[in-house]
């Protein structure tokens, strides 16, 4: 499966996905998108040799990216940290194939300006004990997709936000590229709204 990443900081997460093995042979970046010319991702991606494009007002439109993605005959799109708000139009043409990882358990700590250090500072002052990252589809709406996995992080005895944010981001590295291979293996499915995981059996049947 050809998928294409979205990344606006440093990329941790799209070097998990390319150097993940559980992945090899069954994707392939095709295309690392940002909005920001001097993305740190972009370094990543000169390192495997992997296309970059910067979409917005410093690059090209989404209109036009659209053309190059399905050109490039994209199966998912990752959104690994990438800040902006996705096009509706955008969304609906990739519907079902764009997904996001977020630093928290959603549906908590979700919505519009809720993102890298504020999520993680919001959880730390709530005092709470679990967190942990999700990965959900994306909709028109700030982190109110579908949610199709989620993994738990014991966080008591974090003594900070920045703690909280590191523990976490080591979940991401796992959990993102176990949701990615459960696409490319095609056992994500949606029923009446709501994501199950097939077993390899049950997609053979």
């Amino acid at each position: 499966m050809n998928i294409a990443v979205f990344v606006s900081g440093r990329g941790s997460n799209l070097r998990a996905i390319i150097e993940s093995k559980i992945l090899a042979g069954l994707v392939e970046v095709v295309l690392v998108i940002s909005d920001k010319s001097d993305c740190g991702a972009f370094k990543i991606a000169e390192q495997f040799n992997t296309g970059t494009a910067v979409v917005g007002k410093k690059g090209i439109s989404f209109s036009e990216l659209t053309k190059i993605l399905d050109e490039k005959k994209t199966g998912l799109i990752v959104l690994a940290g990438f800040l902006k708000l996705i096009p509706a139009e955008f969304v609906n043409h990739f519907e079902n194939r764009i997904i996001n990882i977020h630093p928290a358990l959603l549906p908590s700590y979700g919505g519009k300006g809720m993102y890298g250090h504020h999520v993680h500072e919001a959880v730390f002052k709530s005092g709470d004990k679990i967190s942990g990252p999700t990965v959900h589809f994306v909709n028109s709406e700030y982190d109110r997709g579908a949610i199709i996995s989620q993994k738990f992080v014991d966080i008591s005895k974090a003594k900070s936000a920045e703690e909280i944010a590191s523990l976490v981001l080591q979940a991401e590295h796992i959990l993102l590229p176990e949701v990615v291979g459960l696409f490319a293996q095609n056992r994500i499915k949606i029923e009446n709204g709501k994501v199950k995981i097939v077993s390899l059996e049950e997609r053979r049947s």
